[in-house]
């Protein structure tokens, strides 16, 4: 009987692995994630008759994906068009499927993914751990396997997956893992967008390693607001566990500080800036949530920097990290292929005028970046080459209060 326990024991364990290995080897999410997610700007907007140029509808989506691809933003690298919390009609049909609201997407979202793929987009979709989602709409609860195959048969190409009215965090885990098996089982390829840590964090520390075997991406804190309080918290934050997050993060799984928001209302050009710099610092997935409609000149050419981008997208993988903190400054770098670093400074001063940091190159890459020598390049807040420099070298960087200057330095 105990041999028999201990082989019953060693199936269990076997399929839990084999589990876990299908799970992480989707293959997809190599590098950070692009696209565009409706949710900061246009929250849970579902009166289409009082403002049906914000509603969450399928004429939003659609009219996005237009400007996605006449305006640059496909060929920039934003991939995905994803739908949020709200689409969803208030109980599922006789079947129990989930399905879109009826009045605001009349032709169901299979049309919409229809349309998305025929510019050469894809799309993403929401829903929920639980009984129901963070807005009060049907979750995914105990319907697991029938949403991924919905999902699917529409031709979804990414899901994110919210961790609201969970009745357990046994049970919170639980979904997360049977919905990523869920999503591989279709045999389909659908990129999983997951908020696990952030909601185990209040209670046990995440367990990162096995969050990486099950999911594409992972949020960690707080939803990202259009203030630079809000900015400010999400680097603050990365920095105080970097020790924990940074060295999980690489090809096929990545932390997700959330949305970018520049091309709003709440930062200024510094912090605009600031916020495109740091997660291409922190290999970010990149999504935009605004109104392609109607941005800026300033803000699109951000956005579509090929050289924050080319940072971001680095084929290496690796997220940077926090070097150096004092009463004004951060500096940052990132390891880039190539024997390359991309590297930060942020002046996080919200008073006064433009203030210079001065460091040593020897701080770079373990002393390493510049040896023997190295070519300095600024990206943002405007490109320029800074020259050649010697591995004794120091750099002095003029950066304004709330700002960032990122700069690529590449060893000779």
């Amino acid at each position: 009987m105990a041999a028999a326990r201990r082989v019953l024991r060693w199936v269990v364990a076997a399929a839990a692995a084999v589990a876990a290995a299908l799970a992480l080897d989707n293959g997809l999410a190599r590098t950070p994630p692009m696209g565009w997610l409706h949710w900061e700007r246009f929250l849970c907007g579902t009166d289409c008759a009082a403002d049906p140029h914000r509603c969450v509808s399928e004429q939003l989506f659609v009219e996005m994906a237009d400007r996605m691809v006449a305006e640059g933003w496909r060929d920039a690298g934003y991939e995905f068009i994803c739908i949020d919390d709200c689409w969803m009609a208030p109980t599922r049909d006789r079947q129990g499927r989930l399905r879109a609201d009826p009045k605001r997407f009349p032709g169901g979202i299979r049309k919409l993914a229809d349309y998305v793929h025929s510019k050469g987009l894809k799309l993403g979709i929401y829903s929920d751990v639980g009984n129901k989602t963070c807005a009060g709409f049907p979750g995914s609860y105990d319907h697991y396997d029938l949403d991924a195959q919905t999902f699917a048969s529409w031709g979804v190409d990414l899901l994110k997956f919210d961790g609201c009215n969970s009745d357990s965090l046994e049970l919170l885990a639980e979904g997360y893992r049977r919905m990523s098996l869920a999503l591989n089982k279709t045999g389909r390829s659908i990129v999983y967008s997951c908020e696990w840590p952030f909601y185990l964090r209040p209670v046990q520390q995440p367990n990162y390693t096995e969050i990486k075997q099950y999911c594409n991406q992972w949020r960690n804190f707080y939803d990202v607001y259009d203030s630079w309080s809000s900015i400010k918290s999400i680097l603050d934050w990365t920095a105080l566990h970097q020790d924990t997050i940074v060295k999980i993060a690489g090809p096929g799984g990545w932390n997700d500080p959330d949305m970018l928001v520049i091309g709003n209302f709440g930062l200024s050009w510094d912090q605009s800036v600031t916020q495109m710099a740091m997660w291409a610092i922190m290999a970010a997935p990149l999504f935009m949530s605004n109104d392609l409609r109607h941005i800026s000149p300033e803000a699109k050419g951000l956005l579509q920097n090929k050289e924050v981008i080319a940072i971001n997208q680095d084929p290496l993988g690796k997220q940077g990290y926090q070097l150096v903190k004092d009463k004004n400054f951060q500096l940052w770098e990132r390891p880039l292929s190539g024997r390359a670093y991309a590297v930060a400074v942020l002046n996080h001063q919200e008073i006064g005028g433009p203030q210079n940091f001065t460091f040593f190159l020897t701080f770079l890459g373990n002393g390493l970046a510049c040896n023997p020598a190295c070519s300095v390049r600024q990206v943002l807040p405007a490109s320029r080459d800074w020259g050649i420099y010697s591995w004794i070298s120091s750099l002095s960087v003029e950066v304004n209060p709330t700002g960032t200057v990122l700069l690529k330095v590449l060893a000779l």
